[in-house]
């Protein structure tokens, strides 16, 4: 199970911090809040704002980071049965994640289709629509179905606001539905960067079979609560380094390298703003550029993590999905919970159980 603290890293931005290149964007929209750029009745009405946002988050952007590389060493050894996101970035598919292990509870950017008819629209218009020059003054290109009685808004297939509630489930993703029940069956789970307070994703680590299955939470904090048990462990830390410690002492470290070194980023379109921005040996920016920007997301990781987990955490809100939304699902663990369990006691890799980070 991985959320938004897995992605900060990569540089992905939040919807509010002036520190980040949305900010600007945001504010010139005049938007009544942050979050109406992601409401479905908000993008009937006025689809220019997300559209205006999407070329900022549209795969391609971002690499992938070392924890999204280690899970893809997961795969590779064979180790690996499900990767449940909540990030729509699509990252875990550009870092090598086999997509058929991939379930994404939000949705992504992979795909996008009509809103009113379903139709699927086409991957590489899209991206030209969202991605390609545009004259100076020219409006922002919007999406529209190519079907002759309907040219409906075409929408990336992430679940906005108000797409979902527990009357009409069906608007989240049928595969991550389907997949609730291999949890269960799990004898290792492991949670990184994600603060367990948006239902039903937060509810799928309670679903791991307490005699079973081992869980691991990898954090910078503790959170959730999903009750304690006797094999539980947490790492507290920044992500990235955590794995690499994993890897070390797995003797993996190589493979992750070489799983790392293999994330590049695509070439931008031709046309593009980063094509104004490239050298002339086609790489963007300088390397004292690279580096003031490698300070400046260390610098604010932390607040872009809060960030972005606030979104999440107003998402799960404003879809209204509670436990009642898993009804049928098997729970493994329940008899073990309480309602006001103890959160997930501390370890340290290769160490006892110690009370690490308090």
């Amino acid at each position: 199970m991985r959320s938004a603290g897995v992605s900060t890293s990569a540089g992905i931005p939040d919807f509010r911090s002036p520190k980040t290149g949305l900010y600007s964007n945001l504010a010139r929209l005049n938007l009544p809040h942050p979050e109406a750029v992601f409401e479905i009745n908000f993008f009937r009405r006025n689809p220019v704002p997300f559209y205006t946002l999407a070329a900022e988050l549209y795969p391609g952007a971002f690499r992938p980071t070392p924890t999204h590389s280690f899970i893809k060493v997961l795969a590779s050894q064979g180790l690996l049965h499900t990767c449940f996101t909540q990030n729509i970035d699509t990252l875990e598919r550009r870092a090598g994640i086999p997509a058929a292990k991939i379930v994404e509870a939000h949705g992504s950017f992979a795909t996008q289709r009509c809103i009113n008819c379903k139709t699927p629209f086409d991957d590489d218009e899209m991206r030209e629509i969202v991605l390609g020059k545009r004259a100076p003054g020219e409006e922002v290109r919007i999406p529209r179905c190519k079907q002759s009685r309907c040219g409906g808004l075409v929408k990336p297939d992430i679940v906005f606001f108000g797409e979902s509630c527990l009357q009409d489930q069906e608007q989240l993703p049928d595969h991550f539905i389907e997949k609730i029940p291999v949890v269960g069956e799990a004898d290792l789970l492991i949670v990184i960067g994600t603060s367990l307070t948006v239902h039903p994703f937060a509810s799928l680590a309670r679903m791991a079979d307490s005699k079973t299955c081992r869980r691991v939470l990898i954090n910078l904090e503790r959170v959730g609560d999903i009750g304690k048990r006797p094999t539980d462990l947490v790492l507290l830390g920044d992500s990235d380094t955590i794995v690499r410690e994993l890897c070390i002492a797995l003797g993996w470290e190589e493979e992750l390298d070489r799983a790392w070194a293999e994330t590049v980023l695509e070439p931008a379109l031709k046309g593009s703003d980063d094509d104004k921005r490239a050298g002339d040996d086609g790489i963007i920016g300088s390397e004292k550029a690279e580096d003031e920007e490698e300070q400046e997301a260390k610098a604010t990781k932390k607040e872009l993590e809060k960030e972005v987990e606030r979104m999440a955490e107003a998402l799960g809100k404003r879809l209204d999905l509670g436990d009642q939304a898993l009804t049928g699902v098997k729970n493994n663990s329940n008899a073990n919970l309480s309602e006001n369990a103890a959160p997930l006691h501390a370890s340290k890799i290769g160490g006892e159980a110690s009370e690490q980070g308090e």
